[in-house]
């Protein structure tokens, strides 16, 4: 049974770094992508940071140049470095595998709030 663990998130000040991380467990065939989704209270889930299994990275427009993705094959891990953090960026942020098929693996989510 496939699992996905998401650490990190928190509350941090506006201008301030988190690290989310998202270990996954289980085996699991045929990924295409892992990403980063984001849902604030109100609004539908985006789509923050992907990262795709030849290692080609796409960032929603509002993150690029903030947020990094990177992925740590032997672990199992895929890690979403977030600096000069806004109140903006305040949500729920989930862990994302895509497969073929398709299919979505998600994980449980973690809240990063952004507030002085």
């Amino acid at each position: 049974q496939v699992q996905l663990v998401e650490s990190g998130g928190g509350l941090v000040q506006p201008g301030g770094s988190l690290r989310l991380s998202c270990a996954a467990s289980g085996s699991i065939f045929g990924i295409v992508a892992r990403g980063w989704y984001r849902q604030a209270p109100g609004k539908e889930r985006e789509l923050v940071a992907a990262i795709t299994s030849s290692g080609t990275t796409n960032y929603a427009d509002s993150v690029k140049g903030r947020f990094t993705t990177s992925r740590d094959n032997a672990k199992n891990t895929v890690h979403l470095q977030m600096n000069s953090l806004k109140p903006e960026d305040t949500a729920v942020y989930y862990c994302n595998i895509k497969i073929f098929g398709p299919h979505d693996y998600w994980g449980q989510g973690t809240q990063v709030t952004v507030s002085s």
